[in-house]
C-alpha cells in the first residue's frame, strides 16, 4: 500500500469525488496525498477533497499502471469464487473490503447453456452515500472477470439496515474495534 505518499498529477485524470460519487477531472499539476491504495484503485486527498482514481490511471500519479488480477479459484464456478472476488472491493473511505464490512447480504448463481449469471444484494454503511453506484459498478466488474460468468447484477438493498455488528472479525480487527 502507498498510504500518505505525496503526488503531483502528470496529466489530467478522471476521478470520482468522495462521498458524492460525482465524476470529476483532476487537472495536471494537482498535488495531494494517496490515503489508500487497495483493490486496484487509489483514494487521494487533494485541495478539493477526497477522490478515487482507478489503477488504470496510476501513471498520472507517477505510479505503475495496475490492473488487479481476478481472485484465484480452481474448478467450477461457485459462490466461494464470487465471495473471494468481492473481497477485492474496498470502501473508498474505509480500508476494509465490502465483504468484511458486512455490506454484501446475498449471492446467487443461475446457470444456463451460455454460462452463469451472478446476482448480488448489498447495502451501504449509510443510505445517503453517493459512492453506492460506484461501489456496485466495481463489484459487478470484478464479478464479470470470473471465468464462466456471463452476466452480473448488483442490487442495493436497505433491509436489513446495516449496523456495525455486521462487520466481520477481520474487519473489526482492521478497524481497531476489537
Amino acid at each position: 500500500m502507498r498510504e500518505n505518499t505525496e503526488f503531483k498529477l502528470t496529466r489530467d485524470c478522471e476521478a470520482i469525488q468522495i462521498p458524492s460519487g460525482e465524476k470529476i477531472t483532476l487537472p495536471a499539476g494537482t498535488q495531494g496525498a494517496i490515503t489508500q491504495s487497495l483493490g486496484g484503485s487509489y483514494t487521494v486527498a487533494t485541495p478539493t477533497g477526497l477522490a478515487r482514481i482507478l489503477g488504470t490511471d496510476a501513471d498520472a500519479l507517477g505510479l505503475e499502471v495496475s490492473t488487479p488480477a481476478a481472485a484465484e479459484h480452481s474448478g467450477e464456478l461457485d459462490e466461494k469464487a464470487v465471495w473471494d472476488q468481492l473481497k477485492t472491493c474496498y470502501d473508498p473511505e474505509i480500508p476494509v473490503t465490502i465483504v468484511d464490512l458486512g455490506l454484501v447480504y446475498d449471492c446467487s448463481i443461475t446457470r444456463d447453456d451460455g454460462g452463469a449469471k451472478v446476482n448480488v444484494k448489498m447495502t451501504l454503511t449509510a443510505p445517503g452515500c453517493g459512492m453506492g453506484p460506484t461501489i456496485c459498478a466495481e463489484a459487478r466488474s470484478k464479478i464479470l472477470s470470473i471465468p464462466g460468468v456471463t452476466d452480473a447484477e448488483v442490487d442495493l438493498v436497505w433491509d436489513p439496515v446495516w449496523n456495525q455488528g455486521m462487520i466481520s472479525e477481520t474487519g473489526r480487527m482492521q478497524l481497531g474495534l476489537v
